[in-house]
């Protein structure tokens, strides 16, 4: 089945309050035991978090992957509306404050039991992650790093973090500024085969920072206990078909690298360099970003997304997923996430309403596109 390239998709949802849309920890107990029970293990949380996460099963078939995911969104709205809660698909909760509580990933992320400040960050981040599985789980680590220059493209069409703590943040994914804040996030480094990539996890188990490599968060990654290639980076898309392009269009470059050994093969400290800055100009501006270009200059989204479509076509056309990659088009051409909260952000202050009232008009967006 490796040669097909299965994949399977992971997103965290924030839970709220039904009637408020404010953030609710801790969460209870059994409303977990629900979730988990109504999803056969699909879902799972923390009850001093207020976030849920599920997970699809492997696929082949693109339609089955969106299927599962809505039924897995519904599946968890339906039970949360029991209990009086919502789920909000998106990269940060607009007017959420970090939580109190200690993360349990805080031993993982190897920091003291002082960092709280970071840490409720990352309590209050909610991300879209992407598996897919290659035909030698050896070639991960070169693959990863082949695909540095298309992750500043893939992070601007899935932005859906403008806001944080009640404040336009003036970037369209503020997420991925919150979590490079912890260790090991972030672009990886150039890593050139399989053997230095273990170096370097081998030098962190050394030093007692980690356990083992799942502890390593960075925006693509291989996975520890899948032979899969993992994208971390895009924030949670609120839109389902958002989250089933992103996904489509990362299995078929992963394809495409896979079937390419020569593309991208020469990358520098500049090329990574740039895809630093890009990435970065990718979490201010979303899908009106332009990017920095080795030869040819300033480059929009649009631009380089036709460029890469043109480039996978015959792979999503393998993977029967062409019609998902195109929809990428759209999320360029009418918006991200981040575009639809910033504009009906500005379309309640328009009417004369204060800021406070304006945000609880994106949460209640965000609610209904989730479920849509």
């Amino acid at each position: 089945m490796a040669a097909t390239f299965q994949f399977g998709i992971a997103e965290e949802y924030f839970l709220v309050d039904a009637e408020t849309k404010s953030t609710a920890a801790p969460m209870s107990e059994r409303f977990l035991s629900q979730a988990r029970s109504a999803t056969a293990g699909q879902a799972k949380g923390e009850v001093n978090q207020p976030r849920v996460e599920v997970a699809t099963t492997p696929h082949v078939e693109i339609a089955r992957a969106r299927e599962e995911l809505r039924h897995l969104r519904h599946t968890i709205g339906m039970i949360a509306a029991k209990h009086k809660l919502a789920i909000l698909a998106a990269g940060t909760h607009p007017t959420a404050t970090s939580v109190s509580q200690p993360d349990p990933a805080q031993e993982r992320l190897g920091l003291a039991k002082g960092d709280a400040h970071l840490l409720g960050h990352r309590s209050m981040l909610c991300g879209l992650h992407v598996y897919v599985e290659l035909p030698n789980p050896d070639d991960r680590v070169d693959i990863m790093v082949r695909m540095l220059p298309y992750l500043p493209l893939l992070v601007a069409l899935a932005t859906s973090s403008p806001f944080w703590q009640s404040r336009q943040t003036g970037l369209k994914g503020y997420r991925l500024a919150a979590q490079d804040e912890l260790p090991r996030t972030g672009v990886p480094e150039l890593f050139r085969t399989l053997g230095e990539y273990e170096a370097y996890v081998a030098a962190l188990k050394r030093a007692g920072l980690i356990g083992d490599s799942s502890h390593i968060w960075w925006a693509v990654r291989p996975s520890l206990r899948r032979p899969t290639l993992e994208l971390r980076a895009p924030d949670c898309c609120t839109r389902v078909e958002d989250s089933i392009a992103v996904a489509a269009l990362y299995r078929a470059l992963v394809r495409r690298l896979t079937y390419n050994p020569w593309l991208h093969w020469d990358l520098t400290a500049v090329s990574r360099a740039l895809v630093v800055e890009n990435k970065w100009r990718a979490q201010r501006f979303g899908v009106a970003a332009t990017f920095v270009d080795e030869i040819n200059g300033a480059v929009s989204v649009v631009e380089q997304l036709a460029h890469v479509i043109a480039e996978v076509r015959r792979d999503a056309e393998a993977l029967g997923c062409l019609a998902e990659v195109e929809h990428c088009r759209t999320i360029a051409g009418s918006g991200s996430s981040a575009d639809a909260q910033i504009a009906v952000f500005e379309a309640a202050k328009g009417k004369n309403r204060n800021e406070r009232d304006a945000l609880s008009a994106v949460t209640n967006w965000i609610a209904s596109a989730t479920l849509q």
